[in-house]
Formats: structure tokens, sequence, C-alpha cells
């Protein structure tokens, strides 16, 4: 060891590091590295830590000078030993770079050279030299030998994922897929159902099921499953899922295609299940978003283990789309084929689980190019069918492609729908079987009373008899309004109503409304309730068809403690003395004004309340005026009430609805119930009056009905309406024509209207009741009354009429296809209310007298033998005398004889008049067809 102190720069080693400090060895101790440099370990603070890790001012010290050579070298086998030379590695291609952050500060060649060899080796050391472990039993290691083993990726490997990278991703993307899982299978929750998923049509049928009318903004119609037949289902899985019944409710597949195919731009592609399908109609949406896909999804996945699978099914068949705008297969059956989807066949449900893939595609009704397509799935259909043993093989020969049937236009609410439908939901709204709200929600099936048949033959006998005589120059024919009714006495239903023109024109039902007076029509109520209340006159007589009334134009009332009453006839005519009957037949108010005041006008107004009428009618008071018909009850009412006449005085409330249904549960419906209102004596007896009227007064033009049948005429006030109500055994129907201007919705007076000077009871209203109860009734057996008169009506009916009225009825001379053959129709200007037969010149209108000119003996110019009562048979025409026009021979009791001898009969001279009604005849007996001369 040298004996030289310390050179300048020299530092004890820490007090902490074992051994001696080490002195440099020197450079002849130590070869040549592999760059030509001598490597020594150096001493100081950097010859065993990294370069960088001294104090930082080290490297601006001044060079220290060269330590003395040891005096012996240090034993090289001594792993200790500091002046062992480093060991090079012999695979190192180049040294290893010096870190940035322990690098020594650059310094200048001149520098290097002064600071000699000792200050080079340090730096070298520090920097790629051997670390020399100081601890007892410990080896030193370099640092290029821990980077030996790793080599750089090259070429296209650079850009490629270890294997780690690519482990490391799909253990982090397992776990984000099982995390969202569970949070979406926690957060998303079955929503409600979307408004257009439940939104339904109400749809109404006739009474054999018949589609009638259909009103809602989706034309859906929900039904059951167990009313879909089994093999219509298995053909709609047969084409979108056959696994749906042991198949989960998601196809995670088809999920993630789907989706790529959103993604991509690719557009929509199939492959959800039935569940996934019914979701995306009822829960969800149409929209292609991803956010809809996972709800979806989710949805799915909890629908299924919630909900049973035909449950979903019949889900999914209700809500689907089919084309036609048909929602539903209900509504499909009935686009397509015309018929519930209980009655479809295999061949067309298959046709139909066609269009589920794309309806505008496969629908081949005016689309020739669609038709190769559509066999082919069609037939791809049945052989699934086939291959799932839903369908046998022979089975599958036999079927052939269903044709669809032409598209049609949806049943909305034009022409008599509209009305049908409106007088239907009133019907149920107003007896208390579904509020408007729940009605309005749709998804109800409707069977009306209504009889397509008669509904019909309503409608065409309104545009024969009516629309089809309309002028449009005539300004008087812009007002004409019609309505009708018609009912079957024995049930009370409706079969056929006629509301308007056009719903979609005029949007109010004539047949409902309650703003029109009835007029005498309203009189056979009078007449009832004198019968049912044995009413007696102001003499103190029993009333009776044949009592006799002063039918003197403008009489006051007699009995009558208010105001001073005293109606006008029509035109202002004086009848004199008549009977009742002949004062129906000819509508006389000043008898029938007396004849409310007998019996008393509250009773009347309860009889017609009985019969039908409501109660709240406008009008409906009790005063003499009441039986002129003031009271403006509606078309529907005044039917029921003549129902009421015709089933022997058994009311019935009339019905409207058969059944209503939501969903295959029906809804309770108003109890049928009858029972009687008035005796069947007194609706019998008003009965046979009533034959009168429709045989020989106002209601001739009704005869064209072909059948035994009773009636009345009525005009409101200034011909502002005209009515006839009327009824057979089989069928009670009352037709107006009403004046209304389209404009202001003014009433008014049909004068002049189809070119007629007036309108009343026995033109227009008759004739269009006539034509319709002949159509209406044709193929059936022809029906005569079954009366039972009141006490003493009966003989007194048979009898002649002394007011003129002619013969008792003729079993024998009924004629149902030619009654009436030879009456004419009248002018209807001379205070009668209807058709007159002809008379003499001038049509046989009435002297200003207002009496009957009347037939004599053969021979006598005209005048009868006084006191001689007359035969009533029609005899031969009268020649014309000396008589004067009008005039009337009076007989033993002061009543005027039509004639003498067997001989006598209408004259046809200038003062001869027309016929008066026959009487009804007897009992269950048909009326005679006497022809006017």
């Amino acid at each position: 060891m040298s004996d030289e102190p310390p050179q300048p720069g020299w530092e004890p080693r820490d007090p902490t590091d074992a051994g001696p400090p080490r002195e440099s060895p020197s450079p002849a101790d130590h070869p040549a590295g592999p760059t030509g440099t001598d490597r020594p370990t150096g001493t100081g603070a950097g010859a065993d830590r990294p370069a960088g890790t001294g104090r930082p001012d080290r490297a601006t010290e001044p060079p220290a000078e060269p330590a003395e050579p040891p005096a012996e070298p240090a034993d090289p086998t001594d792993p200790t030993d500091p002046t062992e030379p480093p060991t090079e590695p012999t695979d190192r291609t180049e040294p290893p770079a010096e870190p940035a952050d322990r690098a020594e500060p650059a310094r200048s060649r001149a520098d290097r050279a002064e600071s000699g060899p000792a200050d080079r080796t340090t730096t070298r050391t520090t920097t790629t030299g051997p670390r020399i472990a100081t601890g007892p039993g410990t080896t030193g290691t370099t640092g290029t030998t821990r980077t030996a083993g790793r080599r750089k990726r090259t070429g296209l490997r650079r850009f490629l994922p270890t294997w780690r990278v690519v482990l490391g991703a799909f253990l982090l993307a397992a776990l984000l897929l099982i995390g969202g899982f569970f949070v979406g299978y926690h957060f998303v929750d079955i929503p409600p159902a979307n408004a257009a998923a439940t939104a339904q049509s109400n749809v109404f049928l006739y009474e054999d099921g018949t589609p009638l009318a259909q009103k809602g903004d989706v034309n859906r119609e929900n039904v059951r499953l167990s009313q879909v037949p089994a093999t219509v289902q298995h053909a709609v899985l047969a084409a979108e899922d056959r696994d749906f019944y042991s198949q989960p409710g998601v196809d995670p597949e088809a999920m993630v295609r789907a989706a790529w195919n959103t993604l991509t731009g690719k557009g929509t592609q199939g492959g959800s299940t039935i569940t996934q399908q019914y979701v995306k109609n009822y829960y969800l949406g149409q929209e292609q978003t991803l956010v809809r896909k996972a709800k979806e999804f989710f949805i799915s996945i909890k629908l299924d283990r919630e909900k049973a699978k035909d449950d979903i099914f019949q889900g999914y068949l209700n809500t689907s789309f089919y084309g036609r705008n048909a929602y539903g297969i209900q509504a499909a059956a009935r686009a397509y084929y015309g018929r519930d989807a209980q009655d479809l066949t295999t061949a067309q449900g298959a046709y139909l689980a066609v269009l589920l893939n794309a309806p505008s595609a496969y629908d081949v009704d005016g689309r020739p190019e669609n038709r190769a397509k559509a066999l082919r799935r069609w037939n791809y259909v049945l052989d699934a069918m086939v291959t799932e043993k839903w369908l046998s093989p022979a089975a599958r020969a036999a079927t052939t492609f269903p044709e669809p049937e032409e598209v049609t236009a949806t049943t909305g609410l034009s022409g008599q729908r509209g009305y049908i439908v409106q007088a239907v939901e009133d019907y149920l709204t107003d007896h208390d079987v579904i509020d408007a709200k729940t009605l309005a929600q749709g998804g109800f099936r409707i069977t009306t009373t209504l009889q397509q048949d008669k509904q019909e033959s309503l409608a065409a006998a309104v545009d024969e008899q009516v629309m089809s005589r309309l002028d449009e120059s005539n300004e008087t024919d812009r007002y004409v309004r019609v309505g009708g009714v018609s009912i079957d006495p024995a049930t009370s239903k409706v079969v056929a109503m006629y509301g308007g023109v056009d719903y979609t024109r005029q949007f109010v039902n004539n047949a409902t409304r309650r703003d029109y007076q009835v007029g005498s029509t309203f009189k056979p109520f009078v007449l009832a309730a004198a019968v049912d209340n044995a009413s007696v006159t102001q003499d103190g007589e029993r009333i009776s068809p044949h009592t006799r009334y002063d039918g003197t134009n403008k009489r006051q009332v007699q009995g009558w403690t208010g105001s001073p009453y005293a109606p006008a006839n029509e035109d202002d005519v004086d009848y004199g003395p008549i009977t009742l009957r002949t004062a129906t037949d000819k509508s006389v108010n000043a008898v029938y004004a007396q004849l409310a005041v007998d019996v008393g006008p509250a009773k009347v107004e309860q009889t017609a309340i009985e019969l039908g009428l409501p109660a709240d009618t406008p009008d409906l008071n009790p005063s003499p005026s009441i039986a002129l018909g003031p009271a403006t009850a509606s078309v529907l009412d005044m039917a029921e009430a003549y129902a009421t006449l015709a089933n022997h005085g058994k009311h019935g409330t009339y019905a409207l609805v058969e059944r209503i249904e939501k969903d295959g549960t029906a809804l309770p419906l108003p109890t049928a119930k009858s029972r009687q209102v008035i005796s069947r004596e007194a609706a019998d007896t008003t009965t046979a009056v009533l034959r009168g009227v429709i045989e020989g007064g106002t209601g001739t033009a009704a005869q064209a009905a072909g059948r035994p049948a009773a009636g009345k005429t009525g005009t409101a006030e200034d011909d502002k309406a005209a009515w006839f109500a009327g009824y057979t055994p089989e069928l009670a129907t009352v037709i107006t024509v009403m004046g209304q201007d389209p404009d202001t919705g003014a009433q008014k007076p049909l004068y002049g209207a189809l070119g007629l000077e007036r309108m009343n009871g026995g033109g227009a209203p008759a004739e269009i009741w006539g034509e319709y109860t002949r159509a209406a009734l044709r193929g059936s057996e022809v029906r005569d009354f079954d009366l039972v008169l009141a006490r003493g009506a009966e003989e007194q009916l048979e009898q002649p009429d002394p007011s003129g009225s002619g013969d008792p009825e003729d079993p024998d001379g009924w004629d149902p296809e030619g009654v009436g053959a030879g009456r004419e129709r009248g002018e209807g200007s001379e205070g009668y209310d209807g058709y007159r037969g002809p008379g003499s010149p001038g049509g046989g209108a009435r002297e200003p007298s207002g009496t009957q000119g009347t037939g004599g003996a053969r021979g006598t110019g005209g005048q009868a033998e006084p006191g001689t009562p007359g035969s009533g048979r029609p005899g031969a025409p009268g020649v014309p005398g000396d008589a004067p026009a009008g005039d009337r021979a009076a007989g033993p009791d002061g009543t005027g004889a039509n004639g003498t001898g067997p001989g006598a009969g209408p004259g046809a001279g200038p003062g001869a008049g027309p016929v008066p009604g026959m009487p009804a005849g007897p009992p269950g007996g048909p009326a005679p067809a006497v022809p006017f001369r």
C-alpha cells in the first residue's frame, strides 16, 4: 500500500459501507475493453453507485490526481476485490443507452483529457460498469445482463397486440357484458303498452254478423287465441318462429346480427323471436335503434318469465300489421277474405302468415309483380308445416292458393252507417250499458238488431220515392230531409233505420231528432186513450169509433176550463156531424180536440207515454191541443209507440243492440221486458179504425205494401213536416219528410217540393212506407190482424156507417196484389190530407160547405127517397139530376142516407164526391178491394 496521503478530491466511504476504502488501480493493471478504453472500477462516490446519484457538484470539481498503484495486486479470485477487472458481456452488440436522468453533465474533450485516466474510468463505470455488491456474500450483476433476452418487435408484428393484451381485453369485455346484463335486467322494467298497440276500432255488425260499419283510427279488433284455428296458428309459427313454444324468448345471435346491420347501414333483418316482435309492437315502437333493441332484449327476457306463451302469441297475432290498414288477424281476415278469423282456412291462414314478413311485398291484388314471390313464400310456409307435422302431406297436396279479395274501402261512416253508429252509441250510453269515454277507447264488437235486407230496402225506397225526384233547380227541394224507422212489434227490435242522405253530408240523424211536430199521427193515441179509459162524451155517451162529433171548422171545445180553444181544420173545411171513425180517416182537428177534452188531456198524455213516447218529449202538454200533435217526438219514438198498438197494447222498449262484447267478454244489456200498457181491446179497436185510413182515407198510397195494414197520416204546421205511421202484423214503420234549410238549419215549409203543390203524409211518406213494407216482407206469408175489439165496437163496425163511409167489409174481397187499383191521387189542396178518389169534374173536391155529394137511386136524378135506409152497397152511378150539389136526404133518425134500394151508389153528377174510407170489417177478416169511380 502507498504511504502517500490521500489525493485531493478523495472522500471517505459511507460509514455503512463494509471494508476499507478502495484505491483506484493503475491503468496498466486493466486490459483494454472492447472499445479500446480502460474500464477500471473507480473510487469515490461514483465508484459503487450509478451515475447521477452523487452530489451534483462533482461534475465541476477539479480532476483528482491519479492514485498511486498498490504495492501488491489484489487477489483476482477474491470476489470482493475491488481491483478485479469487470467482465465484459460477450453477446452485447452495443452498450446500453445511458438514461437521460442519470447521465453526468457533458464535458468537453479537453476536460476529459485533463481529468486523466482515472476520471474517464470513473465516468464509464458509473454508466455501464459493473455494480459490485458491497455486502458480504453477494455478487455483482451488470445492467446489460437484464436486457440481454428481449428483442424489439419489427415489421407488422409491431402493430399486433400481444396475447396478454388480447386476453386482458377479452376479460374486460366479459366483465362489462356481465355487468351490463345485470344492470340492464335490473333497471329495464316491462313498460305499459303503447297507445297505438291498445287502440282498436269499434266494429258494428248486422244482426246476422255481417259487417255494418267500423269506427276508430286503428283498424283492429282483438280476438282470443281460441278463436284462431289451430292450422292458422301453426302457419304463423312456421313462417315466423317454429321453436316459439320450446325456446327462450330471445335469440342473441339474431339480436347481434340485427344490431350489426343497423350499425353498418345494411338495413333491417329478421330473426327476432315472436316474443321480441310482440314486445316491439306492444310495448315499444318500430324505430330501428340500438337503444330500442336493448330494451326489447331485456323486456323479452322478463316477459318470457312472467307471461304464458299462449298469452304472448295471442298478443302477437292481435298487434301485427298485415297490410290494407289491418292490424291483427281479425282485421286481416276481414280485409283479405271478408270473414272472421275463426272461419279462415289453412290456405288462407298461410297467406296471412306470409304477409307478416312484408305486407306490401306479398299482396297480390293488383300487383302481378308480387305473385311469384308470394307463391314461393306461401309454399315455404306450407312445407314447413308438413316438416313440423302440423299438416299432413295429403292435405298439403290438396291445398291451392287462396286468392284474396279485391281491396275495398274500409266501412267508414258514409251513407247510412254514420247515422246507425250514432244511434247505437246513444243507445248504449243512454241505457247505462257503457260510458262514452270507455266506448271511445275502442275494441268493442257490437251486434245490432238491424237486418241487412230490410235496411237496404228502406234506403232503396227513399231513393226511389224522394231522392230520385229532387230537382236541383227547385229551391224547395234543397230543404227535403227524410227519416225512417222500422220495428218488429213482437220483439221491439229496430230492424231498419234511415237517418238522411249521407252522414258525411248531413250529420243530424233524422230518425232520432226531436224537433219536428208529429202532427195528426198523434191522434190514434187519443182514440186509444178514450177506449182504454171507457171515456164518455159531454152528453155521457160511451165513446166508440162510431160516436158522432161535430166537425165544424174552428168549433170551440166544450168542457175545457182553460183558455178557449177552437182549432181549425186543415184548409178550414167544415165537416159537420161525423163519426169518430170518419174523423180519423179525414184527420179532423175539431173532432179530436173535443175528444181529448172528453178523455182528459192528462190521460191522453199518460197513454202516449205508456205507448212509447218519452215523458220529456218537447211540447207534450196536457191541453186540448195535444190531440193535434204539437209534440216533437222523434221518428224512433213514434215507431215504438205504433209498435205497441200493433202488439195489442203490449209495450216493449225498443232495442237497437243484440250483443256487445270486448275481448270475448259480453257486457250486460237492458233486459227485454214487455208489459200491457193499455188493454188489448183498446189497441185492437184503434187498429181497426186505422185500417180505414189506408183502405179509403188519407193513406191509400200505403196500399202498395200489398198487405193488411193500419196507419195514420200527419202534417206539421205550415207543412214543415209530413208523416206516415203504419204497421202490419209483422212491422211497425214510421216515415217522415222534413224541411230544413241546409245553410241555416231553420225549418222550412215544403210547399212545391218534389214538384207538388203540397207535402202531406199521404204523399211521399206513405209511398215510401208502401214500397218498403212490400220489399221487407217479400217472400213471407201474408198475415192478417188478429183483433179483439172493445165492447160494442165490433157490431157497429160491421154495420153501414150512417155518415157515408161505405159498405161493410167483404171477407172474400181482399186482393193483396191489386187492392185499390182504381184509386188515384188527389191534389191535396182542398183540405183533404193525402189521397182521394176521383169524383165529378174537379176531382171530387168538397163544396165550400164541406158536405159531401151523394149518389142517388138509379134514374132519380141523384135524389134519395127520404126515410129509406140505404143498403150501403155500391150501385150503378147516379145520373145527373136536379138535386143541389152536396145535399143529403134526411133519414128517420135525422142522419143523411147514402141512397135507396139495391141500386143506390155513388153519384156521378156534379155534386158527387169521393167515397169515404171503408170500415175496418170483421175481426181478422181481410178488407175488400173497392175501386173508386
